[in-house]
This record gives C-alpha cells, structure tokens and sequence, in this order.
C-alpha cells in the first residue's frame, strides 16, 4: 500500500497565492496558510475584476478604446473606495526592469517606477514660466434695447447682403425707418470708424397700431372716443417698447410743426394739448423703459413752457399741463439722474432773467411756472437769489405790456416757500408795514413792488421764509 502524497491547493486564478503571502510577510504575518492565501487571492482577483469591468464602462462611454488611470479612479468613487493617489492619466508613471541579482537568480522579475533625475543647473538657467491669471468672470450686455453693444465680448455684426448706410437726413436720432417698417439703429463706436448697422423689423401688428393710434389722436377735431381710447392703450398696454421711440419722434414733429407755423388758433392749441396727454400717458405705463428717451421727452414740454407764441386763449392751460408733467418727470427720475433737476433750473432760470425782445411775458409765465415744478429750491434760487422777481416787479412798476398778469403767477410761486404750507391757513394776517426793518429787507431782496404786496398780504412765517 502505498503512502498518499501530500496534496498542495492548486491554482485557481489568474492572482498568485504567493504574493498574498509577500503581503502578510510585510505585515509580520509569517505562517499563513496555503488555504488562506488561497482564497484571499481569489477574493482580490474578484475584486479587480470588479473594478476593471467599472473602469471599463467609463472608457466604453468616453468613446475610448484605451483604459486610462482615470477610468480606475471613476470605478474606485463608484464602488465607495479610497482612490489611489499620486497616478494620473497626463503623467504616467515609467515601469523598468531591474536587472537579476546574482545571488538570488530563482527569483522572480522584479519592476520598479523609474524616479526622474532633475538638474538643477538646467532649472535654474531656463526661462521662468509666469503663472497664468486665476480663472475670474465679468459681465458685458448682450443687448440694449434690442441693439448689440459694439464690445470685444459679443460677436461681430455680420453685414447682410444689400445693407448700407442710410441717408443723412433719414436718419433722426441714430434711428431709421425703412419703407418696409424696418428699423436701423446706428452705432456710433468711433468718430472716424465704420459705423456698424443693426436691424429691428417691427411686426406687421405695431405698425398697424401705430398708424391706428396717431390717427386716433390727430386731428384734434377727430372722434373724442377714438382719442380716449387710444391715450387709454398708451398708459396700460404693455408691448410698447419697440414703438417707444417712434411714438416719442412724432410728438416732437407735432410740437415743433404746430410751435413754426405760429399756433395761434384753437386747433393748434389742441394739438398741443393731445401731444401732452401723450407724454404723460407714456411716463403712467409702468410697463415702458422710458428713461433712454429722457432727453428726447424734455424739449416738447419745454418748448410748451417758455414759447412765446401759443394760443392766446390756452396758453395758460398749456403752460400749467406742460408744469405738471414735468413735475412728474422730475418726481419719477430726479434721484436716479441728480444732475436732471439743476440743468432744467438754469435752462428756465436763462428764460427768466433775460432782458432780450423774445423773453416776453408767455416765457416768464412759463419760466416761473417750471420752476414751481422742479421744486421749493428752484424757486427760491431762480426768483429770489437770482433777481427775477425784481425784475418782474420793475417791469410791472414800469408800466410794461402784459408786465401785470405775472403778478399772481409770481405771488403764487413764492407762497410755496412758507415753511410748512403754499397756504395761509390760521396765520397772522396783519399788514407788515409797522416793521420797518422786515420791510426793509424784504425790498431789499425782492424788490419795492413784491415787498408792498407781501406787506399787503400780511403773512409773516411767508415773510420770513422767503427771507430765509
């Protein structure tokens, strides 16, 4: 009978059983069993196959056929393992052979990463690579109404076939209006540069509101029903951005028409009052981005202001409609635009002092009435410190044509400097004349004309404020 061999665990994968054993020696391990080892080597076999199939699934969906240390590092986050550091796909590492030792010529072959030589010499004798900006963001306008600021972040305007420059005198404002309802807005980037052409095509439904619209409004002997509804549209309606300038060009052609040829009779008074309705329709819809246009809104109501030759039977009306409005405008963009307030104030305060024929008595009236409605500074600054009372009040001693009828326009104004109230209300109401010296100040500073009338009128906290 013979004696039975001893039987050795066979093979069963592609890992080696022995370099589970290298493993345990380097942990003190020395006696594992073969049958430990065994399935310790197929439970790590297990376990590469696992992350080389993961791995493999991030290089099928790369579009790749090569796997890559960052496949491995994918697969490893997946499976909740600790990554390997120190490998990555843009260095990889160099593996070299290290040649047999003499002494132990069973063993196996041995790889090991090749660790790079650096000389210093050459490092300190190249170039320095300065370090690129941090990655950092800024921001630029697409667009502003509707137009593509000319900025190196946008792309170029790419001119279509057919387009060129408009003619001068087609072109108000920077806009032009095309036969076809096309709309050209020309971008000014450099005075002697190629200016850039971008093109805005209103719809076939705006231009049929605005022909609809402005031959609702004008004539004024047109349906009172039509004008109501129509001014009705303009405060409400939103989706009037794209006809904001073109409806702000035709009050200015309106005005400027009615204002040249004289605007003396009863139509052309009402005209003028309709382009005012518009104004202020369009200041009340809160859906419109009036403030770009700012500038093109303040000639009309202040050619309504201090125009000399309105309809004698409305200007009054007018000037005070024209007042009103540009309170408003005031009220709505003085804190954005703080310069707006002092240059409206020395444009009227110029119209106020002047001594030249057409500085008559419509302009003063509308001077002082704008300057009511810029604010209580203005009219202390443009009446009482600049002398324009005085001069009102010389002209009206003097005898001067109209002279009179800018004395309650003057004494209204100065009521709003009361502290507190334009009004009297329970104030004292005796005459002023036994103070001599108030009297005094006050012809003083606002002339003997406008003194006697205030010491007339007996309001001393009037009185005072004015004096400030």
């Amino acid at each position: 009978m013979s004696k039975p061999s001893k039987r050795t665990a066979p093979q069963t994968g592609v890992y080696n059983p022995e370099s589970i054993k290298d493993v345990a020696d380097s942990l003190g391990i020395s006696s594992l069993p073969d049958s430990i080892a065994s399935a310790l080597a197929s439970d790590v076999e297990y376990r590469l196959h696992q992350v080389i199939e993961e791995a493999a699934r991030f290089m099928r969906h790369g579009k790749r056929t090569t796997l890559t240390t960052a496949d491995i590092d994918q697969a490893l986050k997946v499976l909740n393992i600790e990554p390997l550091y120190g490998h990555t796909s843009h260095n990889p590492p160099t593996f070299r052979k290290a040649l047999p030792f003499p002494n132990a010529a069973a063993a196996g072959t041995v790889y090991f990463v090749e660790d790079e030589e650096i000389d210093f010499d050459r490092v300190l004798r190249e170039e320095k690579i300065a370090l690129p900006k941090s990655v950092s963001w800024t921001a630029h306008w697409l667009a502003v109404e509707g137009v593509q600021p000319n900025v190196p972040e946008n792309p170029p305007v790419i001119p279509q076939e057919g387009d060129r420059p408009p003619p001068t005198d087609a072109r108000v404002n920077g806009v032009e209006v095309t036969p076809s309802g096309g709309v050209t807005k020309v971008l000014d980037t450099q005075p002697h540069a190629q200016q850039q052409l971008v093109k805005q095509v209103l719809s076939r439904e705006l231009q049929l509101y605005y022909s609809r619209l402005t031959s609702s409004l004008l004539p004024a002997s047109s349906d009172e029903t039509k004008r109501a509804a129509a001014l009705s549209s303009l405060q409400s309606d939103a989706g009037l951005q794209a006809l904001l300038p073109y409806i702000i060009r035709w009050v200015n052609e309106s005005v400027v028409g009615v204002l040249k040829a004289g605007g003396a009779s009863t139509q052309d008074g009402a005209t003028l009052e309709i382009m005012l309705q518009v104004i202020a329709a369009l200041m009340q819809n809160t859906t419109l981005f009036v403030e770009p246009y700012l500038h093109q809104l303040l000639p009309p109501l202040l050619s309504l202001l201090l125009h000399n030759s309105l309809p004698p039977t409305q200007s009054a009306v007018l000037r005070s409609s024209a007042a009103q409005t540009l309170a408003r405008l005031l009220q709505q963009y003085a804190t954005t635009y703080p310069s707006l307030s002092p240059r409206i104030m020395k444009t009227l305060l110029l119209a106020l002092v002047s001594q030249d024929k057409g500085a008559n008595v419509g302009t003063r009236a509308g001077a002082i009435r704008g300057l009511v409605a810029v604010g209580k500074e203005a009219v202390r600054k443009g009446l009482v410190e600049s002398g324009g009372v005085r001069i009102i009040g010389q002209d009206i001693a003097n005898g001067a044509s109209g002279a009179a009828s800018l004395e309650d326009i003057v004494m209204d104004a100065l009521k709003i400097l009361r502290p507190g109230s334009d009004t009297l209300g329970d104030a004292m109401t005796e005459p002023l004349y036994e103070d001599a010296e108030l009297m005094e100040r006050l012809k003083l500073l606002v002339g003997d004309h406008f003194a006697q009338k205030l010491g007339i009128l007996g309001d001393r906290e009037l009185a005072t404020g004015i004096l400030g």
